[in-house]
């Protein structure tokens, strides 16, 4: 499982990430008015990378909840090592997709990254069941 852990730690880093590329991406960034200089930009890059900052957040607490109930049911150590790394494939391609504006590869990783915590909770939900 620890590769799984790792991939919670990623995924949780990964708003941040998002946060300081969309900080840097244009002149003038104000900590004084954070959400106030975003809602100011017109730069596609900085609203995206924003985007994808909130979309990392907003993905986290499934992602992670079905790692540990993957992990609480004892699902197969490699298949959720697996499931957990293919997430975080998807979860970083999503964010460069969204940056470089390239949306039906955005949606697609999206997919990508909701079916492996589906397949993690299935899993997990198989095995209580079993």
């Amino acid at each position: 499982m620890t590769i799984a852990y790792w991939c919670i730690l990623i995924a949780a880093c990964l708003p941040y990430l998002w946060a300081v590329i969309a900080k840097r991406a244009a002149p003038g960034y104000n900590n004084k008015d954070p959400r106030g200089w975003i809602a100011r930009q017109d730069n596609y890059k900085v609203r995206n990378a924003y985007s994808a900052h909130l979309n990392a957040f907003e993905a986290f607490p499934a992602f992670a909840a079905a790692v540990l109930m993957a992990q609480f049911t004892q699902v197969d150590p490699q298949r959720v090592a697996w499931l957990a790394m293919a997430f975080v494939a998807f979860r970083i391609l999503h964010g460069v997709f969204y940056v470089t504006v390239q949306q039906a590869l955005r949606s697609l990783c999206w997919l990508g990254g909701f079916v492996c915590v589906i397949a993690l909770m299935v899993s997990a939900a198989l095995r209580v069941g079993g």
